[in-house]
């Protein structure tokens, strides 16, 4: 019987072995403090905020500074954006998706942080109705320690 059992539950082990290490993300609960400085004028800035928020993170607002805080944290100016976070020592610039910080914080690479430099349309924040269900393609770029940058996820291209 206990070789039925362990023939029957193979595929369910081999998926689950197959899975990227950022699957297995962070739950709500287990997320540090997201510290934002943004504009206090910038609506793109409070809707990337409250889609986090819905997200399960905690968010921390500074009205004012993101360039001086980015300067700072060591970010090079061409992965600029609108607002400039911090959570668990990374950096995170612009608008960037809930999704790629969780990966961020699971993954733990040798980093300064992420990016989605600029403001792209249908990025979170950018996508509200006013946009008209326009979506630009754009990527998040991982940040390295000598300013350089890659690819961590593409969004809308094919």
């Amino acid at each position: 019987m206990q070789r039925r059992s362990l023939i029957l539950s193979a595929p369910a082990l081999l998926a689950a072995t197959a899975l990227p290490a950022w699957a297995a993300t962070p739950s709500a609960k287990d997320l540090p403090v997201l510290q934002v400085w943004k504009d206090p004028n910038c609506g793109c800035c409070k809707d990337w905020i409250s889609y986090l928020q819905r997200d399960g993170f905690q968010v921390q607002v500074f009205e004012t500074g993101n360039t001086a805080v980015r300067k700072r944290l060591g970010l090079p100016d061409q992965f600029g954006s609108c607002h400039t976070a911090l959570i668990g020592g990374y950096v995170v610039e612009g608008h960037v998706n809930a999704r790629e910080i969780r990966r961020l914080l699971t993954e733990k690479p040798k980093a300064i942080g992420i990016a989605v430099p600029g403001m792209p349309v249908g990025s979170p924040g950018m996508d509200g109705p006013e946009y008209g269900g326009r979506k630009d393609p754009y990527d998040v770029v991982l940040v390295l320690p000598n300013g350089s940058a890659r690819v961590y996820q593409s969004y809308f291209r094919s």
